[in-house]
């Protein structure tokens, strides 16, 4: 079976696009793929891989948790989505390193369903903007709780997924940026639910919709209608250019509360997340959703 791990990360859209796989669920299990509700599996799946740190799993420990998830329907793809399979957002940055506990607990996915096609999809963030947020919702801010010595500058998402390669060599790794996903919303639907690109899905403007003003949305909406046949990449184009002109400035703009930040840190930190992703590019068994 392939199981689609979708692993957040925190603050990147993460509950309103499983609200929008959720959206094509009938359509989608016409096709063998499965879309539980997170609240059916959330809990359970968080307990199991907090007793893994413990003591491995029972050999039943899959058929279990299937059995739970699938409530009887046969799946070839199973999606799941929870920003805290790599832990809560309280310890997303713990003495200086992101997700720490990543690549132990994906490994341990990989222990829990050692016959399966795993997939993770990750969503990625400019720290500039995560990282006020991360430490707000930190469980230690202390300087060592937090930092331990660290800079803004050493958090790398390239450093985080080699991480999680090395401890999972057999699981995949799909990623994109937020900053894209106005753009490539529909693409990231599709390739969680393994369907090609011109296959019709519902959900694909969820995000515009709450982020660009409702003249721009219907303009949209009738220019993609007057003109259906246009390539993908054509189309994002549309996209760009109308958000650009009917974006709503109080849903896109963010207000950085951090001690210590400022605008030159913000641009360098952007300079150096723009650097990293064509490292995290680069990684083998990586795949990157881009505009």
């Amino acid at each position: 079976m392939q199981l689609v791990l979708h692993t957040g990360a925190h603050y990147t859209e993460q509950e309103r696009l499983i609200k929008s796989v959720l959206r094509n669920k009938d359509a989608f299990a016409q096709r063998g793929v499965i879309v539980p509700g997170p609240n059916s599996y959330r809990g359970l799946m968080r307990d199991t891989l907090n007793a893994m740190g413990k003591a491995p799993a029972s050999p039943e420990a899959r058929e279990v948790l299937l059995d739970v998830m699938l409530d009887g329907s046969p799946a070839d793809r199973l999606i799941l989505s929870d920003a805290n399979f790599f832990r809560t957002a309280g310890t997303a940055i713990q003495r200086g390193v992101l997700y720490p506990a990543a690549a132990r607990r994906m490994a341990h996915m990989a222990q829990l369903f050692p016959d399966d096609d795993i997939e993770i999809f990750l969503g990625m963030r400019n720290p500039a903007t995560l990282i006020p947020i991360l430490y707000d919702k930190s469980i230690d801010k202390s300087d060592e709780g937090f930092w331990n010595g660290a800079q803004p500058q050493d958090i790398r998402w390239s450093d985080l997924i080699a991480g999680i390669r090395a401890a999972a060599p057999g699981i995949p790794i799909t990623v994109w940026c937020n900053e894209d996903t106005p753009v490539i919303w529909s693409q990231i639907i599709r390739e969680m639910g393994g369907i090609e690109h011109h296959e019709k899905i519902t959900g694909g403007f969820d995000l515009l919709t709450s982020i660009m003003s409702k003249e721009g949305m219907e303009r949209l909406r009738a220019y993609m209608h007057a003109n259906q046949d246009i390539t993908e990449i054509h189309k994002r184009r549309v996209i760009a250019a109308f958000l650009d002109k009917f974006a709503l400035d109080e849903e896109i703009e963010e207000e950085l509360d951090m001690p210590g930040w400022t605008e030159p840190l913000v641009d360098e930190l952007t300079d150096l997340y723009d650097e990293d992703m064509l490292a995290v590019q680069r990684l083998p068994g990586v795949t990157m959703i881009a505009p």
